[in-house]
């Protein structure tokens, strides 16, 4: 399949509309580089407590193998981290909330910018409603759902570490935890 490239010019704007959002911590990367597992998806089915209560989480996703099919038709994308430091887990959910709808608003002008294909992992579950619907056909915001890197089989570690990120894994809530959101642009 081939794949449209993104000129200097473009590369650049996109490089000030992020500054312009006040992102500066992301690396342009090649998304067929993203490592797909299926252990991630194991993960949210026996791990998370979103599991069948997202309309952005398994099982309302892609399978494994789509997932993955979706990454390769892609040529360009940006991975952004975002660090936070949060007293107790469910903290955490308004902060994504907050960073979400900015990441959203982000993908919309990347949209009208001419890049038609942009689509966003958010970078955390969507949080977008504080009592998810549970289904896509239900949602309260459906142009604004998206789904995680994690839920789209993801192995976000080995896939920010591949491009230079350092994350591991927190042991205790007084250390900063890593986010990572994916933009995929063309």
């Amino acid at each position: 399949m081939a794949h449209a490239d993104l000129s200097p010019r473009m590369k650049r704007n996109l490089d000030q509309l992020f500054a312009d959002h006040g992102y500066s911590d992301y690396r342009w990367i090649d998304p067929k580089q993203i490592i797909v597992a299926q252990w991630v998806r194991m993960k949210c089915i026996y791990g998370c407590g979103e599991f069948g209560r997202s309309a952005c989480c398994p099982p309302n996703n892609p399978s494994v193998a789509e997932c993955e099919r979706f990454f390769q038709e892609y040529a360009h994308a940006v991975v952004f981290r975002f660090e936070k430091t949060v007293d107790k887990p469910e903290d955490r959910h308004a902060w994504t909330r907050k960073v979400n709808t900015g990441l959203w608003k982000l993908e919309r002008e990347v949209f009208l910018a001419g890049n038609e294909r942009a689509f966003l992992l958010y970078m955390d579950s969507c949080c977008l409603c504080k009592d998810c619907a549970g289904d896509r056909t239900s949602c309260q915001h459906p142009r604004m759902a998206r789904p995680s890197p994690e839920s789209m089989a993801v192995d976000v570690y080995s896939t920010v570490r591949r491009f230079g990120f350092s994350v591991e894994v927190r042991t205790d809530y007084d250390q900063a935890m890593s986010r990572f959101a994916f933009l995929l642009i063309v």
